[in-house]
């Protein structure tokens, strides 16, 4: 019998259920109630004090600028650098032991946004703060522009911008802080922001949004930083009615190599060579036409004929068989420029009594005549002359004139103050085009956006510029920060330096 009841106790263990482990959502289940009210709680605390802060009334909009390099004042960092929105100036960090924790207890700062990622916080209790009356902040660190906003730029009906102390300006007429002797790439900066397809490509930032930084010790390229000054001097939402292009200048000098300075006069047309060049070449442009925005705007296109002059020295015979030659036979080469290189007519050296006052006048077509494939100039090199002419074979849609005043001899650089007298409507350039050049261009007048004028002596003296705004056809003189009105007449009768030209591509007069 024995077996049997082993059978029966085999046959109740295999009937009796299996004792279950609680499963951990069973045992989440059973104070579920609890747990999720304390964590809405917790989430409701934290979002009424992100959107409830205390301290919002203490920031100080006067006292803020986003233009100045975004460095900590205390460790020179550029990693994680916050702006104190109180007092205005960059910290590092928001933990504790931090540069900026640190200020907000010394000081009782409390609201700090940070720079890269545009958050605002509250420092020292460090908790995110969100609240749309910030949104004017933001957008004076970074503007954006939306399509429209760009198309809207020249229209008539654009209103005037205020300021936050009242100030009423146009976006785009601004000046530029002079920060020691850099007028000569302010004015350069002021021009090319009024050069219409510069200017709109500049404003979206999607354009050049991955170009990609080269190793080395350069945080950003020229191309963004042209494109956050541009974007600056068009805010519309400005809290001051001046940008200074302190970034953007401290990338010049980096990326020239400090050849161009902030410290140092330098020659404007040297520095709009250099940066369009540059601009060009970090746009991956090439030699095109199309390439970039640089070369859409002024690359233009000439011949260049030239042909080498006998030595004086020798006699007529001479002269004659050495012409013969294949050496001395007129070449020809076809070249592109970005601008044209117009020369003033040398200043008399003595004047009578009556005429001792009069400063030499020159007409702007003559001289362009330069260009028109008949005029030959001589060149000299240090053993061969050469006589050259040339012709223009493509206008670009924006010309370029670099009106050539200084001369540099073995001694010192002399100026020449010849006045240049040019109508700023109407220029026709088809004058100095063959007619056969004449046939490819349907347009040929041009309208002048931008002038800029030395004054002063040849090695210092001073830049100031001259622009047009589209939007009310009114002139302005710029001059560092100060912005004036000024009549056309008056334009004219400057010492013109370096010229933009803007192609009228219609039929008005």
């Amino acid at each position: 019998m024995a077996p049997a009841k082993e059978n029966d106790s085999q046959t109740s263990q295999q009937a009796a259920p299996p004792i279950k482990k609680p499963r951990l959502e069973d045992v989440h289940d059973e104070d579920d109630g609890n747990g999720e009210q304390l964590a809405v709680k917790r989430k409701q605390t934290v979002t009424d004090r992100s959107k409830q802060c205390p301290y919002l009334d203490t920031i100080n909009r006067h006292l803020l600028d986003f233009d100045f390099e975004k460095l900590c004042s205390v460790s020179l960092t550029r990693i994680n650098v916050y702006a104190c929105l109180v007092c205005g100036k960059y910290f590092q960090g928001r933990g504790t032991n931090t540069h900026a924790y640190t200020h907000s207890v010394a000081e009782s700062h409390h609201v700090f946004l940070n720079l890269s990622t545009l958050k605002f916080y509250c420092l020292p209790d460090n908790y995110e703060i969100i609240d749309s009356s910030l949104d004017d902040i933001k957008y004076v660190l970074d503007p954006v522009f939306a399509v429209r906003d760009i198309r809207s730029l020249d229209r008539e009906d654009v209103k005037q911008s205020r300021t936050v102390d009242g100030t009423f300006y146009h976006p785009g007429v601004v000046g530029l802080n002079n920060i020691k002797a850099n007028d000569y790439c302010n004015v350069i900066l002021q021009a090319l922001s009024h050069v219409k397809p510069i200017r709109d490509f500049f404003l979206m930032e999607k354009n050049y949004a991955n170009i990609k930084r080269p190793p080395g010790d350069t945080a950003f390229t020229l191309v963004q930083r042209f494109g956050e000054l541009l974007r600056k001097l068009w805010n519309p939402r400005n809290f001051k009615a001046h940008v200074s292009p302190h970034e953007m200048l401290q990338a010049v000098v980096l990326w020239s190599n400090k050849q161009f300075q902030i410290t140092k006069q330098g020659d404007p047309i040297e520095f709009l060579s250099w940066f369009l060049h540059s601009l060009h070449k970090q746009l991956r442009g090439n030699k095109q036409p199309d390439s970039s925005v640089i070369n859409r705007s002024f690359l233009g296109e000439m011949k260049i004929y030239t042909r080498k002059l006998p030595p004086t020295e020798l006699d007529d015979v001479q002269k004659q068989l050495l012409l013969a030659t294949d050496e001395y036979q007129e070449k020809e080469e076809t070249s592109t420029f970005l601008y044209l290189t117009c020369d003033l007519p040398a200043t008399p050296l003595f004047i009578d009594e009556l005429r001792e006052n009069i400063i030499p006048q020159v007409n702007l077509y003559q001289l362009l005549a330069k260009f028109n494939s008949i005029s030959e100039k001589e060149y000299k090199t240090y053993k061969d002359n050469f006589l050259k002419r040339f012709e223009i074979t493509r206008l670009p849609k924006y010309v370029i004139l670099y009106i050539k005043r200084f001369t540099k001899n073995t001694f010192f650089l002399e100026k020449n103050p010849t006045i240049v007298n040019f109508p700023v409507k109407n220029v026709d350039f088809g004058d100095i085009l063959t007619e056969d050049n004449k046939k490819t261009h349907q347009y040929t007048k041009y309208n002048l956006v931008a002038n800029i004028v030395h004054d002063g002596e040849p090695n210092s003296g001073t830049y100031r510029c001259h622009i047009l705004q589209k939007s009310t056809n009114q002139w302005y003189e710029m001059q560092d920060l100060h912005v004036t009105n000024i009549l056309p007449q008056m334009i004219t009768l400057t010492e013109a330096y370096i010229q933009i030209y803007e192609l009228q591509e219609s039929d008005e007069t």
